[in-house]
This record gives structure tokens, C-alpha cells and sequence, in this order.
């Protein structure tokens, strides 16, 4: 008999997800298993899809404003419409590693009380916190069409596999297949 996982072993499920349309509904879906404290970080190409699921995370939080990319301002602050946290999304593509670049920011004082997410956080953020969601979006790039297919369908242009990843004591129990339902 197998023992059962210790509370710091990573929790994961792998997805496929096939137009904007389901990578905003697993934004959705995220926001149920979220809450403040947790430090989200997205990983992925340019295009990806980062920016999409954010979206629906703040659709699925409640949150004032429309999510856009941050990469500009670096980070935007969301407040909740209803009595849930509110949603500190980070762009840190512009940043250089560690998290010295990242202090000025203050993400250790919004994270008791926020959601924080970060995209192309990876090197730069892990240091905040033990307990985080990483979540790796892949973009499928020439994928071969079916014979008389259009090349440019979702086939080869919006497919994503998406790898969830929980990390520490506050994942250990989470089930992150319900995800995949």
C-alpha cells in the first residue's frame, strides 16, 4: 500500500484547452479554489494565453475593472465588487530576476489579504511564499491539419496544454481535477 502524498508534495492536473473562450472558463473555475493569501504565477510564451485566464479569474473573483495586460504599469489592482479579495495582477516581463526588483511593488503586504498573480513571475516571486499556484501554459505551434482542413483553424492557433501545479502545505488537500470536469 502506497503512503499518502506528505502535506509539501506538489498536487497537479494537466488540461487541454481549445479557444479563449475555455481559457477564461478555467479562469473561472480557478477563482472557486481561490482565496486571499494565494499567489498565483503563469508561465508561457508571448501569446500564450496568460492574460486570458487573469480575465477569468477576475470574472470568476468578482472584481471592478476589466483585466488587461499590465505590462506597462507592471501591476494593477482590482477591488472586489463583493466581500471577496481583491486581485493584484503583475506583469513582471519588464523586471530583472529576484525578488529585490520585485519590493517596490509590495506584494508581501497585499497577499494576506489579495490574490496575487503573476505572470512571467518564474525566478522572481517563488521567495514570497511557499504555498503557490504555478500554471504552465504550452501554445501547440505547427500542429500538422487534417488532410483538407483550413491550416488556420483552432487546431493549430488556440490550442494550449495547461499544467496546474500546487505547491505546499495549503495545496496538499486541494483536488485539482476539478478542473478537468
Amino acid at each position: 500500500m502506497e503512503a499518502p502524498a506528505a502535506p509539501h508534495d506538489p498536487v497537479e492536473t494537466e488540461l487541454t484547452v481549445t479557444s479563449p473562450e475555455q481559457m477564461r472558463e478555467l479562469g473561472r473555475q480557478l477563482a472557486k479554489l481561490l482565496r486571499a493569501g494565494d499567489l498565483v504565477m503563469l508561465t508561457g510564451e508571448l501569446g500564450a494565453g496568460k492574460t486570458t485566464l487573469t480575465r477569468g479569474l477576475g470574472e470568476g473573483l468578482g472584481i471592478r475593472g476589466a483585466v488587461t495586460s499590465p505590462t506597462f504599469v507592471i501591476a494593477r489592482v482590482h477591488p472586489s465588487l463583493g466581500d471577496g479579495p481583491p486581485l493584484v495582477h503583475v506583469d513582471a516581463y519588464r523586471l530583472g530576476g529576484g525578488l529585490d526588483e520585485m519590493e517596490d511593488l509590495d506584494l508581501d503586504v497585499s497577499l494576506p489579504e489579495s490574490v496575487i498573480v503573476v505572470e512571467w513571475g518564474e525566478g522572481k516571486v517563488e521567495e514570497l511564499t511557499d504555498d503557490r499556484m504555478e500554471i504552465l501554459i504550452h501554445r501547440t505551434v505547427g500542429t500538422a491539419p487534417a488532410e483538407g482542413a483550413n491550416p488556420r483553424t483552432a487546431e493549430t492557433d488556440e490550442v494550449r496544454h495547461v499544467t496546474v501545479t500546487g505547491l505546499g502545505e495549503r495545496w496538499a488537500a486541494v483536488d485539482l481535477s476539478v478542473l478537468s470536469a
